[in-house]
């Protein structure tokens, strides 16, 4: 009875990056995604979501339509690449798979990186382009705000978005500790791969973010000035970074070298109370372990980092069962929820013609009462019709939630003539 939603989904877990990224969709494209939708069918919920490591599109119908969604993203992309690797995408038409789905991914239960804090905020921009192109109906925002609530009850009450699950998450998470005395710190980040990339992504996520002073180098300058570009920060020449040591406070390397490009011979003597932080994500190392001999210096490397991550991501991964029941308690209220909208046309044509019944007698037997008279009668004939339809709707909801509303709305039906209803409110 009530309503069909689906899900068409494409993610790290179905499909390797060089798939992913065909479908790949920036916040214009997801725009022109959901016109194009709007466009060729008749749909009231619609949320497309894209990140790094998923597209999904999110729908309310009763038909299936992945395939004609896969071939949407083909026109959008420009690329039959994407009908070609169909069979990478994954899809749920089972309403409560698709509900459950959508929890677990705004809750992080799905993410690359158990508990990725970025996901939640991800879903409401990906919402409210939905509600800005009139994409969401009532199903839809009860749905998210679902979504958003359970996220709240996961922060609050389980360890699941506690500490830095990743090596970039963690290394952003210990810039942000060591730096937090000082006012507008100066970061360098040297290699901008895949860790070094994420690094720049994390940064420019950070809360604090408006406070760093970023600079990115590469051994391609090239790729340095497209990631300053991308989020605000200024790149350098490769060559530069030793001297360029001397005016950072923090610096990172993430390069694959078998060479160390930050040595001992680059640093001088720090000014007594000051530090200069290095942090090496690079295997083999890229930093000198000898430049901790000067006073000021700390370094630290890959073992440190990854240590905080395992021990976030342990607490993340033991957490998990808690969040599974929270979710599990979230898609059952939506159920129950949605379920009792399935029914309320029918509740709303009973309401209607209990109404329709007590205003024409009351019209025919108070022609001549007075104002007092009639207000006694209006309030007590309203009491009666609130008590006569309370037990038919709460039995109405309850049939519904087994799964045997269909009989009784026919009963219903049948005995009010409530389809007659529908169609004289409709003239």
């Amino acid at each position: 009875m009530h309503q069909q939603f689906k899900v068409l989904s494409i993610s790290h877990n179905s499909a390797p990056i060089g798939i992913r990224e065909l479908t790949a969709l920036n916040s214009e494209e997801t725009a022109e995604v959901l016109n194009r939708i709007k466009d060729l069918f008749d749909l009231k919920d619609v949320l497309v979501l894209s990140t790094c490591n998923r597209t999904e599109i999110y729908y309310a119908s009763q038909q299936d339509l992945s395939h004609e969604l896969v071939v949407v993203l083909s026109q959008q992309k420009g690329t039959d690449e994407i009908i070609n690797s169909k069979h990478h995408f994954n899809i749920i038409t089972d309403h409560n798979s698709a509900v459950t789905h959508l929890l677990r991914v705004a809750t992080g239960l799905d993410s690359q990186i158990v508990g990725d804090m970025q996901i939640t905020n991800q879903v409401k921009v990906a919402y409210q382009l939905s509600a800005d192109l009139d994409l969401a109906g009532p199903f839809l925002h009860r749905l998210l705000h679902t979504a958003f609530f359970t996220n709240k009850r996961v922060v609050q009450e389980t360890a699941f978005r506690d500490g830095a699950a990743s090596v970039s998450y963690a290394a952003v998470e210990l810039i942000s500790e060591l730096t937090v005395a000082k006012p507008n710190p100066s970061i360098i980040i040297v290699g901008l791969g895949d860790v070094g990339g994420d690094l720049c992504k994390n940064i420019a996520d950070h809360k604090n973010f408006q406070h760093f002073n970023v600079r990115v180098a590469n051994r391609t300058y090239d790729k340095a000035h497209e990631m300053g570009q991308r989020f605000g920060f200024e790149a350098i020449a490769f060559d530069s970074v030793p001297h360029s040591l001397s005016d950072a406070d923090v610096v990172v390397t993430a390069v694959n070298s078998t060479a160390e490009i930050i040595r001992k011979e680059h640093l001088t003597k720090l000014p007594v109370g000051d530090y200069k932080y290095f942090i090496d994500l690079s295997v083999p190392r890229s930093i000198e372990a000898g430049i901790e001999e000067i006073n000021g210096v700390l370094l630290y490397n890959i073992d440190n980092i990854q240590s905080r991550a395992d021990e976030a991501l342990s607490k993340r991964l033991a957490a998990v069962p808690e969040v599974e029941k929270l979710v599990y308690a979230a898609v059952e209220d939506f159920d129950d929820w949605s379920k009792d909208m399935s029914v309320s046309p029918t509740i709303n044509k009973l309401k209607n013609t209990l109404e329709q019944i007590r205003k024409e007698e009351i019209a025919r037997y108070l022609k001549d009462a007075s104002a007092e008279e009639k207000f006694m009668v209006e309030k007590l004939t309203k009491s009666i019709m609130q008590k006569v339809i309370k037990l038919p709707v709460l039995e109405l909801k309850a049939a519904c939630r087994r799964g045997e509303a269909e009989t009784l709305i026919d009963v219903l039906n049948d005995l009010f003539n409530l389809e007659k209803e529908t169609l004289t409110s409709n003239k």
